[in-house]
């Protein structure tokens, strides 16, 4: 097998740690500095798929559908998103790093399908919190932008998953709106402050691929109709 080739490095905005893609015959992987193995892989991405399949397959039958990703990554999350819900509905992801776009309208955009091309797609290149300014604006919000509630990419990140994060989330949401996050492990304590926020929680167990690999953790917490 072919040794791995770096393509591109960047330094992730407000932070120290440098971001890698390489690529190794027709797989590729994204690392941070620092950090043992790969913080994304193409070959496993079936709990990315799902964080956008649990939020929006009830948007199907809504005209219109307002969706939010935080986080590009390698494009699956989107991809999933736009797979799922109606011609009618938009989806906007959020990217903090500049890179991360231009590697998935580059080299990277294959392995999801090139999600970026999709009309109903728009790109916000910064940090997906400050998009949460306007009240009632989402029927769903996916949100892997990190590595779980113990923020590993960039510290700012933490205020995602604070109860005051999570309050400025629920405000964001429409009546019903769903809103998954994607963890590496289970958090009690993250669950617990996802109830205090308002939010009807239930915790799914995923595998990085279908049926195998490791377990990652989907949280999906949804508005009531009445708040």
């Amino acid at each position: 097998m072919k040794s791995w080739a770096v393509l591109d490095k960047t330094i992730i905005p407000g932070s120290n740690k440098e971001l890698s893609l390489l690529r190794r015959e027709d797989e590729f992987a994204i690392r941070i500095s620092g950090e043992r193995g790969d913080l994304m892989n193409s070959r496993m991405f079936n709990s990315e798929e799902a964080l956008a399949e649990i939020a929006c397959t009830r948007l199907k039958t809504i005209n219109k559908a307002q969706v939010l990703v935080g986080g590009l990554g390698m494009g699956f999350t989107l991809a999933a998103a736009l797979n799922t819900v109606p011609s009618t509905a938009s989806v906007l992801v959020a990217e903090l790093i500049p890179a991360v776009v231009e590697w998935n309208q580059g080299p990277l955009g294959d392995c999801a399908g090139n999600p970026l091309r999709d009309s109903r797609a728009q790109v916000y290149v910064g940090d997906v919190s400050d998009l949460f300014k306007t009240k009632n604006s989402f029927d769903a919000i996916l949100l892997d932008v990190d590595n779980g509630p113990q923020a590993m990419t960039h510290s700012n990140n933490e205020w995602l998953y604070s109860l005051k994060g999570l309050n400025t989330i629920y405000q964001s949401l429409r009546a019903e709106g769903i809103v998954t996050f994607w963890s590496a492990r289970p958090d009690q304590l993250f669950t617990i402050r996802l109830k205090k926020a308002g939010f009807k929680v239930q915790i799914r167990t995923v595998t990085a691929r279908a049926g195998k690999g490791s377990k990652h953790t989907i949280f999906m917490a949804q508005k009531p109709w009445r708040s």
